[in-house]
């Protein structure tokens, strides 16, 4: 419950609803205070506005300041070609702003599904991908044959331990030698 405004702000932002993240500024206003997240708050409203030119941009090929101001909910024209131009500029859409006839117009973007760079970004994840199955395989092996020579067997072990007794017993004895 205590997220539910900070939801609300983050699907305004998400789709780019300048009027919602209004809303939710009024709303909520005093609860981001209390959170002390209002002033961070206050600068999203730069991101929600390049989200709705982005998704503008991609509907429209071509459109005029005053319908994208409309959309906006902004005050002028003028205000509208500002930010597209400033959006242009920061790259948030490749378009280009045509002040004398009145519309800013979308760049045709070449299909990039058409180009060799999908299938080589492809090949690169799915070499990595078989490279790390490879080696997870190998080291999953059991180990060769050879291994085991280097193991001394069980009778050599039952020898080991015996001498070792053997030699610990020959010890206490020349301990006890020394002490009455």
């Amino acid at each position: 419950k205590s997220l539910a405004p900070y939801f609300q702000l983050t699907q305004a932002v998400r789709l780019g609803n300048l009027q919602r993240f209004g809303e939710v500024l009024e709303n909520y206003g005093p609860q981001f205070r209390i959170d002390h997240t209002f002033t961070l708050i206050l600068r999203l409203r730069q991101n929600v506005i390049k989200t709705a030119i982005r998704s503008i941009g991609l509907s429209y090929s071509r459109i005029s300041p005053k319908d994208i101001a409309r959309k906006l909910g902004l005050d002028s024209a003028e205000d509208a070609e500002f930010i597209v131009a400033k959006a242009i500029r920061d790259g948030v859409i490749e378009a280009s702003l045509d002040p004398e006839k009145g519309y800013m117009s979308n760049k045709e973007s070449s299909d990039l599904y058409c180009t060799r760079e999908p299938q080589l970004a492809f090949h690169q994840r799915i070499s990595f991908c078989l490279e790390l199955h490879n080696q997870s395989v190998k080291a999953m092996r059991y180990p060769p044959k050879s291994y085991g020579k280097e193991l001394e067997s069980a009778e050599e072990r039952r020898e080991r331990e015996q001498q070792d007794l053997e030699l610990a017993k020959e010890m206490a004895e020349e301990d006890d030698d020394g002490f009455p």
